[in-house]
């Protein structure tokens, strides 16, 4: 699957949710995703080294603005950070 602007939110998703061994399938199960499963910070380390670059190819923007992207997307999708 070629990502671009129409599915990247779906691949990052699946992409973070697959670092911590599930799916989005087993989110729609389990309606307390969010506040059950965590990453480490070394995991949202290395998500963010992976969506950043993708970001700045998919949108054509320059990291400053990938990063703001990769912000909002974090804030609304990703993942809590617990170590």
């Amino acid at each position: 699957m070629k990502v671009n602007r129409l599915n990247i939110a779906d691949h990052l998703i699946e992409y973070q949710l697959s670092m911590v061994g599930k799916t989005i399938e087993d989110a729609k199960k389990d309606d307390m995703w969010f506040f059950n499963w965590t990453i480490t910070q070394e995991q949202s380390d290395e998500f963010k080294a992976y969506a950043i670059p993708l970001l700045k190819k998919v949108f054509k923007c320059n990291k400053s603005r990938a990063e703001g992207i990769f912000s909002w997307f974090s804030l609304e999708f990703g993942l809590r950070v617990k170590d």
